[in-house]
């Protein structure tokens, strides 16, 4: 089963990042609010370029003048699969098996946008209407 990962990364604004391992690489989605169990949040996710299978372990500081500066923490992590679509199509139905995000996700893309999507959230027994994000930075 192929894995995912959400970064929660403090760079000049604090954002999450959702990676879903597919065709040998981490396809990404930067979401600003962060994901959410609750059916009713639509979170924007910009999807951003690819990043390497490596990158799913990563951890740490990037530094001040690279690309993305700032702390990264695995916020969540697990293996996910495909109920339906795909990203070519501009649909991506998942069930994803994490610590935190459990259940089905669908990621949605904007009409006439390329990168701008929705994350949504599922209605399944996973489901939580009282969902609070928690960040996991000390």
């Amino acid at each position: 089963m192929p894995y995912f990962v959400v970064h929660e990364h403090h760079a000049k604004k604090l954002h999450f990042d959702l990676r879903l391992e597919k065709d040998g690489v981490l396809k990404s989605w930067a979401i600003p609010k962060g994901p959410s169990m609750n059916p009713k949040d639509k979170r924007l996710a910009i999807q951003v370029e690819d990043h390497a299978l490596e990158y799913g372990n990563f951890e740490g500081v990037i530094p001040e003048g690279q690309y993305g500066a700032g702390e990264v923490y695995i916020w969540d992590r697990g293996s996910y699969s495909t109920v339906k679509g795909s990203p070519e199509e501009g649909q991506w139905e998942i069930f994803m098996e994490g610590e935190i995000l459990k259940g089905n996700f669908v990621l949605v893309r904007l009409k006439g946008k390329s990168d701008e999507w929705l994350f949504i959230k599922k209605k399944d027994r996973f489901a939580d209407y009282n969902f609070k994000l928690k960040l996991k930075s000390p």
